[in-house]
């Protein structure tokens, strides 16, 4: 399934990254302590995160996760979208829990 497809079954909101939206995603990850999402987080992975700077943008490339999913209805500060963009990191918000997130991305990946 593309991240775009996840996108629209879980009804995300497109922030930015939009150039990645095609790309397949193999499993899911969730996690907002950095490091450990470093260390865990596999490619191909949507990430599901409450964590906004830009430093996420930065841990999604060396993990070469298919997109960053923010919970509870944040969105990336500006230059986490600027960053997001330039990568073509596709950052959605949704106003679901982290909980929430999982639960349904777990019978789509």
């Amino acid at each position: 399934m593309t991240v775009k497809d996840i996108a629209e079954r879980l009804e995300l909101t497109l922030k930015c990254g939009e150039d990645g939206v095609g790309r397949e995603v193999s499993g899911g990850y969730v996690g907002d302590l950095l490091s450990l999402v470093m260390g865990k987080a596999q490619s191909g992975n949507a990430w599901v995160t409450i964590q906004t700077n830009i430093n996420i943008v930065a841990v999604a490339s060396l993990t070469d996760a298919a997109m960053i999913i923010l919970a509870e209805g944040l969105s990336p500060d500006p230059n986490a979208a600027k960053r997001a963009d330039m990568e073509g990191i596709p950052v959605y918000s949704s106003e679901k829990t982290a909980f929430e997130l999982v639960c349904e991305l777990k019978d789509l990946v």
